[in-house]
């Protein structure tokens, strides 16, 4: 088959997030079917955009052709960021201009609906299976996290697409485990709904990729070895330092155990680094480190060196619908103990017995979740990282959720 994937934030190992549309596009080129990614050349989500001439550019990375559509830069989630998505649907509507081979499946994937318009169109025109791809809920996310009224242009405009989208695809594959009822409520039939949530490439994960990774940069291998001297426990969140993050409470939890032989390392970048830093070293909190970010190759190597992974979320009442976190799939794939401290509508963690599940934004369950780790022998802790890493490898590697995804496309064009 030939598939068109539209995503406008699709990344890759060159540019960085995003990154399941390449990860699911190679596996489905792996196994013999054609694959283009239609993307925007500029997106606020990517480390580096790719290099761009005219307004589409063509590119192939292990066998996936990539289309990057000329779209002006932006900052933040204002005016620059709407007039980034309109440019790239317009676009999508001159498909002709870049559209290299009939396609047998169109799938629309860009976080917010508005690409399903142009999807649906290419789709009818050449008899195609057109799935919407959910990643997010728009335009909830926009209404709950973001404080938007409904009465507003964009919402209004959000809300015609979902709706259009739940009602006119033939496939709804959702990342959220929990967004049947919502798609329902929209117009989604029930027999459309299909979950393939996040997963991890098991080749980052092999024996040789680890060998080949980059070595951790000398601060982030001193913080280890003087952990590792003092008999520390290493307890590390790897991640975005961001509001949503909740980093506060992992400092609030600093407080609490400060005499306590724990290390906390927090590697990251992000809007909220500079006002952490500055709260560790106003309330004199050694036990905590602030790393810059390391290399995505060198993920692996270094998440195995560490006791303890954490990850936190505000409390959201749109986490309802479930989550699909890349990082906790990282932090599994480790094989290495984990708090989470999130409130959703599924659980991970609890799924696959490889941690604790505790209450968001709470620093006293967080210290009392890791002095239980603490106290457990080591060898109880390695069975607990096990149980992670063997969940992971069953449910969430993209060659299993690359057949997933395409299996129910295979029945959906047969039904």
């Amino acid at each position: 088959m030939n598939i068109l994937y539209i995503n406008h934030y699709a990344g890759g190992p060159a540019w960085g997030m995003e990154y399941r549309p390449f990860y699911l596009a190679r596996e489905w080129v792996r196994g013999g079917h054609g694959v283009t990614i239609a993307a925007a050349s500029q997106s606020h989500v990517r480390a580096r955009q790719p290099a761009t001439s005219g307004r589409f550019t063509r590119e192939t990375v292990e066998g996936v052709r990539y289309v990057w559509c000329a779209t002006p830069s932006y900052r933040g989630n204002g005016v620059g960021r709407v007039v980034n998505i309109a440019t790239f649907l317009r676009r999508l509507g001159q498909w002709r201009q870049w559209l290299d081979a009939k396609p047998d499946v169109v799938i629309a994937s860009s976080t917010y609906p508005a690409d399903f318009g142009p999807a649906r169109r290419i789709a009818r025109r050449h008899g195609a299976t057109l799935v919407w791809e959910v990643h997010d809920l728009w335009p909830l996310s926009p209404i709950e996290l973001g404080g938007m009224p409904r009465w507003h242009p964009f919402i209004v405009w959000m809300q015609h697409c979902e709706d259009a989208a739940c009602a006119g695809a033939d496939l709804v594959v959702s990342i959220l485990p929990k967004a049947e009822a919502h798609l329902r409520a929209h117009g989604m039939a029930a027999d459309k709904f299909v979950h393939v949530p996040n997963g991890i490439d098991p080749g980052e994960w092999s024996d040789d990729a680890e060998s080949a990774s980059p070595v951790l940069p000398a601060p982030h291998a001193a913080a280890i070895a003087a952990a590792r001297g003092r008999g520390d426990l290493l307890v590390a969140y790897a991640g975005a330092h961001g509001v949503a993050n909740a980093l506060d409470t992992l400092l609030d939890a600093a407080a609490l155990l400060r005499d306590e032989p724990v290390t906390w390392l927090l590697v990251g970048s992000g809007p909220q680094k500079a006002a952490l830093a500055e709260r560790v070293q106003r309330d004199g909190l050694r036990g905590v480190v602030l790393l810059d970010p390391v290399p995505k190759a060198a993920i692996p190597a270094l998440l195995r060196t560490m006791d303890v992974l954490y990850i936190g979320l505000q409390r959201e009442p749109l986490f309802r619908f479930g989550i699909s976190p890349n990082k906790l799939m990282d932090y599994m794939m480790a094989a290495r103990p984990v708090v989470c401290a999130i409130a959703a509508g599924n659980d991970p963690v609890s799924d696959a017995g490889c941690g604790e599940t505790i209450a968001p934004e709470d620093p006293q369950a967080l210290a009392a979740a890791v002095q239980r780790l603490r106290a457990m022998p080591a060898e109880a802790r390695e069975r607990l990282g096990r149980a992670g890493r063997t969940y992971v490898e069953a449910h969430h590697t993209y060659p299993v959720l690359a057949r997933n995804f395409l299996d129910a496309v295979v029945e959906r064009r047969g039904s």
